[in-house]
């Protein structure tokens, strides 16, 4: 009975990551407004540094590119702002370099309906980058595996006025690129020490890592995931850092119908040193979705 529950759990779950991907490519067909904010604060929780940061993503040449608009409150001055532009332009450009063996695939090709005879400028504009922009690598930064046999159901939840289904996953291969890179090494009978080590402690951490998911269950939707490390005691030099907590956390939302795209990544790590306990947060804040357009361009605040 239990292998029964466990195999229909597992087979909703395989349909649950098919409908996260597919929000990945769709995520590839609309540019955004990002707040980002960072606050540091150290021993009795007194404020050490913050910052607040927002930005405007266009698609230029091809490109995704990410185009600052304030720091701190302060409006940047367009000379800067469009400084920044050509640089960040520059370097995505100079990352896209020719495929090679072993290189990480290709962002999947957009869904059929951006394919329309209406739209299908945009659509190759899009797919002059061979990685995704910056704010997908964010957004998505636990597209983990398909792993049978790793999840639980804890029971129901309620989010945004939803019945959801609250799930736990206890990864085996949530961090996995050295040890991928290990196996294909001891194939080729090659050895790197340090990457070994790497290897280890991506092994170490899968085994301490855990994953909740809240499910929206008749579209097979994520509609939340948190992320945790319950124990760092195997890392280096703990008498110099010690992790305390780590935890990251990415909510969905529904900006058009049927279309569910990132809108909130929070992260907080904190770590013990000689001088006491630092508390970090970060947190990213994807707003105002528009459908991308390969000849858009941010306007000024006087153009606004």
């Amino acid at each position: 009975m239990a292998s029964a529950v466990q195999s229909d759990l597992d087979a909703f779950m395989g349909k649950v990551l098919e409908r996260r991907d597919e929000n990945w490519k769709k995520l590839q067909q609309y540019v955004l407004d990002e707040r980002d904010l960072v606050e540091v604060r150290g021993p009795a929780h007194v404020p050490v540094w913050g910052e607040r940061r927002e930005y405007s993503w266009y698609i230029r040449d091809g490109y995704f590119v990410k185009s600052p608009v304030k720091v701190n409150g302060v409006t940047i001055a367009e000379p800067e702002r469009r400084k920044s532009e050509e640089a960040y332009l520059r370097r995505i450009k100079a990352r896209e370099k020719p495929r090679r063996p072993g290189d990480p695939p290709a962002p999947p090709e957009p869904s059929p309906d951006l394919r329309d005879e209406g739209q299908r400028k945009d659509a190759e504009g899009l797919l002059l980058q061979t990685r995704q922009p910056d704010f997908i690598d964010s957004a998505y930064f636990l597209r983990f595996k398909f792993e049978q046999g790793t999840y639980a159901l804890v029971g129901h939840e309620t989010f945004d006025g939803r019945d959801v289904l609250k799930i736990e996953y206890y990864p085996a291969k949530l961090f996995s690129h050295e040890q991928d890179a290990r196996d294909r090494r001891e194939q080729k009978n090659q050895t790197n020490r340090q990457k070994d080590v790497d290897a280890t402690v991506e092994q170490m951490m899968n085994k301490v890592s855990l994953v909740t998911l809240w499910v929206e269950p008749a579209a097979h939707q994520i509609v939340k995931y948190t992320f945790d490390n319950v124990n760092f005691d195997f890392l280096p030099v703990p008498w110099l850092l010690r992790i305390k907590d780590a935890k990251a956390t990415m909510t969905m939302s529904q900006p058009f119908k049927d279309v569910w795209l990132p809108s909130g990544v929070d992260m907080y790590i904190g770590a013990m040193l000689a001088v006491g306990t630092f508390d970090i947060r970060y947190h990213l804040d994807y707003h105002d979705y528009k459908q991308a357009e390969t000849s858009g361009r941010i306007k000024t605040p006087s153009e606004r």
